[in-house]
Order: C-alpha cells, then structure tokens, then sequence
C-alpha cells in the first residue's frame, strides 16, 4: 500500500505508527428525482498520516485534525459531492483530505455499502421503498499522498453461496490425522470474500466492473441453470470464479471461500430414512 511505501519519510525512531482517523461513520444520502427516490447507505472509515510526530513526541495537537472533524468532513462530502458510487466517494474523501491539508501526507477511506435495492410490483419498480437484500456487501478502499496519484480497491464480502448437489470431494491426502470421508454428491455451501484492484484509476464505470464479478462469481459457482456444473474441491471452484472474471476484468483478484459444512443426519433412532434430504451444520 501507499501507507507502507512512504511510513518511514518522516517517522521517529521511536514512532512505529503515527496514522489515525475515525470508524464507524454511518450514513444515508437520499437523492430526489420530482417523486423518486434514489438511496446510498454506507458505513465509512477514514485515516490520515501527518507530516509531523509532535502529537506524540511532544505533546503538541495543533497539527491533529480531531475525528470528530474527520467525521463531519464526511457527512458534508456526502451532501455536497452525493454518492454516485462508494468508490467515486472514498476518492471525493482522499482528495479533500489531500487537497484542503498541506500537512496531511497520507490518506486511506473505506467505504461500505448496505444492499437496499428498489421493490417492485408485478414488474414496476416503487418509487421511493427499497429492501434490504443480502446478495454480498459492496465495498471499497481508496488511498492517496501528497502529490500521488489515488489507488482504489474494491469488494464483496459476506455473499453466502449454496448449491445442493453436482459437488464432491475424493482422493485428497489421507494420515492417520485424517477423519473426513470421500464424498461423490455433498452440498457445496460457502460465504465468499474477493477483491480486486484498479490501480491508478481514471475513468472506470465502477458500478459496471462491480456488476460484472458479482455475475461471474454466482455464473462460476452454480454453472448453467438447468444442469449446474461439478465441482471436485473449494479450491477448483475458487479458480474457476477467478478464470471467468480475469477473462471479463482483467484486474488482479482475490478470491476466499469460506466453506460451510453440512453432513446428512442419521435418523435411524427415529425409525426414518434419510435420502440426504435432512443435514446438520456441522463447521462454519
């Protein structure tokens, strides 16, 4: 990161890190268009690195820009810049901070969105109600320094992936530590974290980009709808989302699959058979 590169310019001996800032700053920008409606809610985190140590070495805050400013900063960007995407908002705040502050060396903000998205009824979208629905958390991270050029970063996390059958797991290494059976027909469920970055961003369509791995993520997983495509481990389906979105977006990406484990309940005791229709969740 920026951060890493340029920590130690001006950094005391003494000093191991001198960046701070403010988290958790929750907010809703509410855009009127005559009678709809259009809503961002995010969560936002900022972070600065000052040219100087005195804070901390001195007892001298008159170089500290207090969070509670930091926060309102943000709440005023939101009314005065809108928030036409999360990433163009995280760079809006990096570029005040860098800009408006000859003494603000470094900036980093992470911004996260909540997915509300429009209801509809038979086909027509309401113009002013929305639900909140999980199909994974958008966010992002845009860092900058003086006289640098922004960096942006952005995500999905916390999107949970099941699929209940075309999955298996066979012929991996077995020891005497091992307890796990072969499985030809498992179900294949798992919360999903990826990542990917710009770079020195200019004139990207990040809803686009965005809407594009979250297509090739659920296209990846499942496989065509009316038959699914096999999937032999976590780590071949992992590869098979990066291949499809590097063919796509040719950014570099990261990719975690965070398995969620369910075996088939023995329900002989209760005098019932068990066709893998009922299981337990066993590991998360």
């Amino acid at each position: 990161s920026l951060e890493h590169q340029n920590n130690n310019k001006l950094l005391p001996q003494p000093v191991i890190k001198q960046t701070y800032g403010k988290n958790v700053i929750k907010l809703l920008r509410i855009r009127r268009d005559d009678k709809k409606h259009f809503i961002k809610e995010v969560e936002a985190c900022v972070h600065i690195r000052l040219d100087s140590v005195n804070e901390y070495m001195h007892r001298d805050n008159s170089a500290v820009i207090p969070t509670d400013t930091m926060k309102n900063i943000v709440l005023a960007l939101a009314k005065c810049k809108g928030i036409q995407t999360i990433e163009q908002f995280a760079l809006d705040i990096c570029n005040h901070f860098i800009s408006s502050y000859c003494h603000v060396l470094y900036v980093k903000a992470y911004v996260q969105e909540v997915p509300w998205r429009r209801l509809e009824k038979n086909g027509v979208p309401h113009v002013h109600s929305f639900i909140c629905v999980p199909e994974g958390i958008r966010f992002c991270e845009a860092e900058q320094c003086q006289n640098g050029c922004p960096l942006v970063l952005s995500g999905i996390k916390e999107l949970k992936l099941k699929k209940t059958t075309q999955s298996g797991f066979q012929g991996f290494h077995r020891d005497k530590y091992t307890t796990i059976p072969e499985r030809t027909d498992r179900v294949l469920s798992a919360e999903l974290f990826c990542k990917w970055s710009y770079g020195e961003c200019q004139d990207i369509d990040f809803d686009c980009v965005w809407d594009t791995v979250h297509e090739c993520v659920l296209e990846a997983f499942s496989g065509p709808p009316d038959c699914g495509e096999y999937s032999p481990s976590h780590q071949k389906t992992v590869n098979n989302i990066q291949m499809l979105t590097l063919a796509k977006i040719p950014q570099e990406i990261e990719v975690t699959l965070n398995n969620i484990y369910y075996d088939v309940i023995d329900l002989k005791k209760f005098g019932l058979t068990n066709d893998k229709e009922v299981r337990d969740l066993l590991k998360y």
